[in-house]
């Protein structure tokens, strides 16, 4: 889909998502992507969407994370092990992200799906759990915990940020990435000994495009809506074109 494509009626945006699998893509560059976004979102100038990436090793660290929850100092990580860290607005506490690791970012509109938070992340995990049983896994939730697990094991994150009903960041589904960079953090507070993977559970690496495909799938039948796909490069075009917007309304009047 083209960026001209998309009407600006807000009614006709209702029970559409955009789905863009950018592949691998660095994480700040994600982050400001998805504020963009989130603002034209808000504006109603496009409809929801889903944002699938794939990053470098980087270690995030949510609003409620404790300096505990990192094993190494920051320095050591970027010099020795080329591991970045950023300090994101995000719920939850310190989590990984590198290759084959599938990694969701939905910009919804919760105004027009209950206000409802909580009923947010449980269809995430939803999402999630119906993911992993296309590949004959069975994944379940864990009470008072958010995220998805296999049998003990924890095999995706879950870390949301909310403003003006307007959700941003999102999930982690440990595809096959390497487990043994969870070693340098507590994950969500956790051992880390307790993540897990689709490959280590499954005996094989799945292709993380066909997770992708799978997690659109599952977006599409429990949000009730039909999804296109998009490029990284038109997605870009749509956040620079609404940022240029926002600058046009603030340019004072001269006269």
């Amino acid at each position: 889909m083209k960026p001209q494509e998309i009407g600006t009626d807000a009614n006709a945006l209702i029970g559409h998502m955009l789905v863009c699998t950018a592949g691998k893509l660095p994480y700040e560059d994600s982050w400001s992507l998805q504020q963009a976004l989130r603002e034209a979102r808000r504006r109603q100038t496009i409809p929801d969407l889903l944002l699938l990436v794939e990053h470098p090793p980087t270690y995030t660290l949510g609003r409620s994370s404790s300096p505990e929850h990192l094993l190494i100092d920051r320095a050591t990580l970027k010099a020795v092990h080329g591991i970045d860290v950023f300090d994101i607005e995000r719920g939850g506490s310190a989590t990984y992200h590198g290759p084959g690791q599938l990694v969701g970012y939905p910009i919804i509109d919760l105004k027009r799906r209950g206000r409802d938070v909580h009923q947010f992340i449980r269809l995430l995990e939803e999402v999630l759990m119906r993911t992993l049983a296309e590949f004959n896994l069975s994944a379940r939730t864990s009470e008072g915990l958010t995220g998805v697990w296999v049998a003990d094991n924890k095999i995706a994150s879950i870390g949301i940020h909310v403003r003006h009903w307007i959700t941003m960041h999102g999930f982690a589904l440990n595809v096959a990435p390497d487990l043994s960079h969870f070693q340098w953090i507590q994950p969500c507070g956790l051992d880390n000994k307790v993540i897990t993977s689709m490959a280590a559970q499954l005996g094989y690496e799945p292709d993380l495009s066909a997770v992708a495909a799978a997690v659109t799938r599952q977006f599409a039948h429990l949000y009730e809506c039909s999804c296109a796909a998009i490029d990284v490069a038109d997605l870009s075009a749509l956040a620079l074109s609404h940022e240029a917007s926002l600058e046009t309304d603030t340019v004072p009047a001269r006269g």
